[in-house]
């Protein structure tokens, strides 16, 4: 690649000086084509010849690399490059064929806090709603040191990665809950509550809440455990997002109780009163300013308040639940939290998912609509249908 980076003014007075946009195309001298050709691969990278690069690289003892005054700096941007890389799913599935997915988790156990923070920021990427990768980091036990760093580095950045990169490879993944299970992983989620990082906090409440979500079984498990009090102890966060994502938990639980299972929030009953009319009372007060960013919360105090009460908060008497010019209440106020990006789309349109070498559609395809008589006898109902599904592809 070219070290001044592309020469993309030269290419664009290339352009215009042989095309106006109104006349018809003429033919390219041989030095012309010549030089436009030499300058797009220039600027082109061989991908797959990269990675396989980086994974030799990463197979290289560390003593080896310090010889060669490779600084931890330097595994750092090249671990920074292979998660570009790696954000297509193709790619991230290619990194295992050529050897490279094996010695990138041994970087979770790096010497440097840098090097294991960055090599879970690329198994994020790499295992996020995509199967097949999923299940080719359990096969290679990669779930081993994730949780060991996520439960015991010294360094809370390298925690808090690790827990994101343990959230994007057991999500939708049943083998991987249940060996997050079984390694005792809602001990760790419960102490990162209590942890003074807020970001920290954040993540595991979000994975807490997915959890639950899936599993509502977990309830007793989570009750037993203690987090109905640290719940409720986050849900007063100054943190927003911290408070929101605590409510949402709160609300897992009451909603378990609700259905008579043995979960629930136990003894924290009379507590969770308290705190919502805390809650209720804080957001009386609101200006109108704070009280739109709040929407969410709103929505969340008046669903949790009504599923331990049975009767509609105060919010809804105030006209607070639903302010002047906002639409109506979604009938979930927390699905958007589940991860839906262009990886989900991708991994839906995947039956089995059992090739790595499988290409994935491409999600937007551009070309021309049908003709004018067959446009104009779908009509309006065509049109909207057309409309709705071009709604729930965006993001």
């Amino acid at each position: 690649m070219a070290k001044d980076g592309p020469n993309w003014e030269g290419l664009l007075k290339w352009s215009l000086a042989h095309s106006d946009g109104t006349g018809s195309n003429r033919n390219l001298s041989e030095e012309d084509r010549k030089w436009f050709m030499e300058a797009m691969q220039a600027q082109s990278v061989d991908v797959i010849k990269r990675m396989k690069e980086i994974t030799l690289v990463m197979q290289t003892p560390e003593q080896v690399l310090e010889a060669q005054r490779v600084t931890p700096a330097d595994i750092e941007d090249m671990l920074e490059e292979l998660q570009e890389h790696v954000e297509s799913i193709d790619m991230a599935n290619d990194l295992h064929s050529i050897g490279g997915l094996v010695p990138l988790l041994g970087y979770l156990k790096n010497s440097h806090a840098n090097i294991r923070a960055k090599a879970a920021d690329v198994v994020t990427t790499i295992v996020q709603n995509n199967p097949r990768s999923q299940q080719l980091v359990m096969e290679a036990n990669g779930l081993e040191p994730l949780l060991s760093n996520f439960t015991s580095d010294p360094d809370v950045t390298v925690r808090t990665k690790a827990l994101g990169a343990i959230s994007s490879l057991i999500r939708h993944n049943k083998l991987g809950i249940t060996a997050f299970r079984l390694a005792n992983g809602y001990a760790g989620l419960r102490d990162a509550l209590g942890s003074e990082s807020v970001r920290f906090q954040r993540k595991a409440l979000n994975l807490i809440h997915y959890l639950l979500h899936e599993n509502s079984s977990d309830c007793s498990v989570v009750s037993e455990l203690g987090f109905p009090r640290m719940l409720l102890h986050l849900a007063s966060s100054e943190d927003a997002e911290v408070r929101e994502a605590a409510l949402r938990g709160l609300l897992e639980l009451a909603r378990d109780k609700k259905g008579a299972n043995d979960g629930g929030l136990g003894e924290e009953d009379e507590k969770l009163k308290q705190l919502l009319e805390e809650r209720i009372k804080g957001i009386s007060l609101m200006s109108s300013e704070d009280l739109e960013a709040a929407r969410e919360e709103r929505q969340l105090v008046d669903s949790l308040w009504n599923a331990h009460c049975n009767e509609p908060s105060s919010l809804r008497e105030k006209g607070l639940l639903v302010l002047p010019g906002e639409d109506s209440l979604p009938p979930d106020v927390a699905s958007k939290h589940f991860e839906p990006p262009l990886r989900a789309w991708a991994a839906n349109q995947s039956t089995d998912g059992n090739s790595s070498t499988e290409k994935k559609q491409i999600p937007l395809l551009l070309g021309s609509g049908p003709p004018p008589e067959a446009a104009n006898a779908q009509g309006t109902s065509s049109a909207e249908v057309n409309i709705d599904e071009q709604n729930s592809a965006s993001r």
